[in-house]
């Protein structure tokens, strides 16, 4: 449950002594683990910036004063026990209702000048999904860790390759989102591929996405990562491979499938060649091989084949999805 400080100003109760609650204008969500040294800073300049909004502080089981500066400075403090930033995004996105949304890291390295050019990107032009590019900025020079920003540019790189958009920044944290986007994501990562997993969804389902330019400044003295470049870099690469098969199914297959017949034709020709020669078989084993390997490469074309029919119907029935979750915030609206 919540206790009363957790409520936002614009909070009610009905005369059944049930909650409800007016949607947010701009809700800005802060997900933080032990940021103790930075949120207070972001909130005021979050406040500075957006006096419209409401801010909540997600805390996700810190272990430091971060739950309690961050109540102190005025904002709404929740909290997620699930460890790791894909759970706190999915409480965030299951519990706020908003006309725009604006998620900003609580280290300080994203300056709030660009807030409200973000938020209004979504609420005067219908943005779904706005980024935050610190690539095309001073993440560069600033960041200290260069394999971070080798990882950047790869998943970067990657994913306007497989899925023919144009993405600034994949990885970064600070981003703003329409109603629509938010109610219609589901959240499947856990942790740090959160951030790839909403650039894919926002480019599959051909939602509105813009970059905004905003400037990096590495986390102050005493303020730690908590992003691992190794562990987190494969796992964010290993996500990338599923999601391109999910949403990608018959280009992912048919090049499996084109793998598998190529090899079983480099092992065919030669037999057949010496059999047009000699008129003998003389390599059986080899034979069955290249014709298993032919008849997988089919298999895997087929499927393919069927799952991208399935996509097809997911894409359809994401746009009755869509128009639902549009109705229900007019109606929240009113």
């Amino acid at each position: 449950g919540f206790g009363k400080g957790d409520l936002p100003a614009n909070f009610e109760f009905s005369d059944a002594g049930e909650r409800k609650r007016d949607m947010d204008k701009i809700a800005v969500l802060i997900p933080c683990y032990n940021e103790e040294k930075t949120i207070e800073k972001v909130i005021k300049d979050a406040k500075a910036v957006l006096e419209d909004a409401v801010i909540y502080v997600y805390d996700n089981n810190s272990t430091d004063r971060t739950a309690e500066i961050a109540q102190a400075a005025g904002a709404v403090v929740r909290h997620e026990y699930k460890q790791g930033k894909g759970n706190v995004v999915r409480r965030m996105f299951r519990e706020i209702d908003a006309e725009c949304y604006l998620m900003i890291d609580g280290d300080d390295t994203y300056p709030l000048d660009c807030a409200r050019e973000m938020t209004d990107r979504c609420l005067k032009y219908h943005a779904d999904m706005v980024v935050g590019d610190r690539l095309s900025s001073t993440y560069f020079t600033e960041n200290k860790r260069p394999f971070h920003n080798f990882g950047n540019s790869l998943v970067r790189t990657s994913i306007n390759r497989l899925f023919s958009s144009d993405i600034k920044d994949i990885m970064t944290g600070y981003r703003a989102f329409s109603y629509e986007f938010v109610k219609t994501f589901p959240v499947f990562s856990s942790g740090f591929q959160i951030e790839t997993e909403m650039t894919i969804h926002a480019v599959n389902y051909r939602m509105q996405v813009d970059n905004v330019v905003v400037d990096y400044r590495d986390r102050p003295e005493g303020s730690v990562s908590k992003l691992n470049t190794y562990s987190d870099g494969i796992k964010v690469l290993w996500k990338i491979v599923q999601l391109f098969k999910t949403y990608k199914p018959l280009v992912f297959f048919g090049i499996i499938s084109l793998i598998l017949a190529s090899a079983s034709v480099i092992m065919f020709i030669p037999i057949l060649a010496e059999y047009f020669r000699t008129g003998l078989v003389p390599r059986f084993p080899t034979l069955i091989v290249s014709g298993f390997l032919m008849l997988a490469a089919l298999q895997s074309l087929f499927a393919g084949l069927i799952l991208a029919e399935s996509m097809w119907k997911d894409r359809r029935d994401f746009e009755y999805r869509l128009n639902r979750v549009a109705e229900q915030k007019k109606q929240q609206a009113r």
